[in-house]
């Protein structure tokens, strides 16, 4: 910078000494007079310029020192500062590899005491396998079981711990079920359905036994209901109680039953001793009553229809038809009906007026055994027949009487036309009753179908199956599983109006004689 100052000071001094000089030598003379003097200026010109120059130059360096120090200063701060930072890290990198020397050596402590805690381990468990197999074939010993049998009984416990398990909570379901639907169920039409069809059925499903004042309602139903307990088990029939003044009403699809019932609470009214083990004596008794009158309608019967040497067997079934509706029709009236019809049209023919009544007489006698037996009544009236020696000609009688065969003699076609004539009189038949008794048929068939049940009875026109199961095979958690089985079986294979209640009863009983 200072160069080019003087540089350019120069430069112009010889411009003006250049132009002096060219100004015009008719000035040299005038001018040599004044060149000295212009030297002069020049030289303290040039001087001053050099001192102005050489100022500028130091203080020029003396800027560029200041500068040059500031930097200086700046970068052995930051120097300063990234060392700083450097020896930190390098510090944490080594506190670092000491931690980490340090894990490893931890780690390979814990790794050795592993190995030496699996050695000891695998030393354990062959120990204990040694006394496990020695526990086992001393568990063997003294047990009597293999260990397949010991298997099989724990499995037994186990099943019967889950079968606790799922009747506990079938119970929490079914009450929480029945407590949201309570309220929706009784709007349901089937409820009004149900009754409907209770009331339709009542008039050949009930018997209702006077009583001699209400305060007898309560001696039969005994201490906590025990007494009207023990007689619905007895008879398989069910007793209503309500508020009709001075009556009891008997509620059973099966008449035989029916009236045992009735015999046995008539007599116990009478006795005035109302007690479990009255009831079964009574009901004994009862029954032994109905089976005489059984053999007394069958007796009557026979020689009504004026028929000789039957089986005492169809004695008997007939005598039973004597508690049988069919279509709300007395089954024992409608056969002699047929009985006498078949007489009748059989000596207009000039056929066999006695072969004719007997084969009407005995055409609906499987219908004595419908309630027990598997089976259309016309199937079990053919067997029982065979079984009885019938001839040939009422065995086919009584086969072809509803059409299932065809009618090949003439006393067969006789019987199948008072058969209709009979069941054709104006009031002689209702038509859905016959359907309602084949329902309950059904439902005691479905109950009694399960291992474990004792006997079934259906109650209450149908709206509940009462059902008395072996203790000693059916346990009280088994009892609801059970009951659940049944009531699905009864959805999935029957059509019903409103609800059927399931009802399993479990009973032990001990007895012993003082001597």
């Amino acid at each position: 910078m200072l160069a080019t100052i003087i540089t350019g000071v120069a430069a112009g001094l010889i411009c003006l000494v250049v132009g002096f000089l060219a100004g015009g030598l008719y000035r040299r003379k005038k001018a040599e007079a004044a060149i000295g003097s212009a030297e002069d200026e020049a030289r303290r010109i040039l001087s001053e310029a050099m001192k102005n120059a050489e100022a500028r130059k130091k203080e020029s360096l003396l800027e560029a020192k200041d500068e040059i120090h500031q930097l200086r200063t700046e970068a052995d701060k930051e120097l300063r500062e990234r060392r700083s930072e450097i020896q930190r890290q390098e510090r944490r990198i080594q506190q670092k590899e000491e931690s980490l020397d340090r894990k490893m050596d931890n780690l390979e402590a814990k790794d050795e005491k592993l190995n030496k805690r699996s050695k000891e381990i695998e030393e354990k468990l062959e120990e204990t396998e040694q006394i496990k197999k020695s526990q086992f074939e001393m568990l063997e010993r003294i047990s009597g079981y293999t260990a397949e049998q010991a298997k099989d009984y724990l499995l037994n416990q186990l099943e019967d711990e889950l079968t606790h398990d799922k009747a506990v909570k079938i119970l929490e379901f079914e009450q929480q079920f029945k407590e949201e639907t309570d309220k929706k169920a009784r709007e349901l039409i089937s409820q009004a359905i149900q009754r409907c069809a209770a009331d339709h059925s009542s008039e050949s499903t009930v018997s209702v036994v006077a009583l001699p004042s209400d305060e007898m309602k309560g001696r039969i139903i005994g201490r906590e209901g025990r007494n009207i307990r023990a007689l619905e088990t007895a008879t398989g029939v069910d007793l209503i109680i309500d508020d009709t003044p001075e009556a009891i009403t008997l509620s059973s699809f099966d008449p035989v039953r029916r009236e045992v019932a009735r015999i046995a609470l008539e007599k116990l009214i009478l006795d005035g001793r109302i007690h479990p083990a009255r009831i079964e004596e009574m009901v004994r008794k009862a029954q032994a009553e109905v089976d005489r009158t059984i053999k007394q309608e069958g007796e009557r019967a026979m020689l009504d229809a004026g028929i000789h040497n039957l089986h005492p067997e169809l004695v008997r079934l007939l005598g039973r038809l004597h508690y049988r509706t069919s279509y709300g029709q007395n089954v024992l009236n409608h056969s002699l009906e047929v009985a006498y019809l078949s007489g009748l049209m059989a000596a207009e023919l000039g056929e066999d007026v006695t072969l004719a009544r007997r084969a009407g007489l005995l055409h609906d006698i499987g219908k004595a055994l419908d309630h027990e037996h598997e089976g259309s009544h016309i199937q079990l009236g053919v067997e029982v027949a065979k079984k009885c020696k019938e001839s040939e000609a009422v065995i086919h009688a009584i086969h072809a009487h509803h059409g299932d065969v065809e009618a090949k003699t003439v006393i067969a076609c006789l019987v199948q036309a008072a058969d209709a004539i009979s069941a054709a009189r104006p009031g002689a038949r209702r038509e859905n009753i016959e359907n309602y008794i084949k329902r309950l048929e059904k439902l005691e068939e479905i109950a009694n179908s399960f291992e474990g049940v004792e006997r079934s009875y259906a109650i209450q026109a149908g709206r509940e199956i009462r059902i008395l199961v072996k203790p000693e095979v059916i346990t009280d958690d088994q009892l609801v599983v059970l009951a659940r089985d049944i009531a699905n079986r009864i959805e999935s294979d029957l059509e019903y109006p409103g609800q059927i209640k399931v009802n399993l009863i479990r009973e032990s009983r001990a007895i012993d004689y003082a001597k």
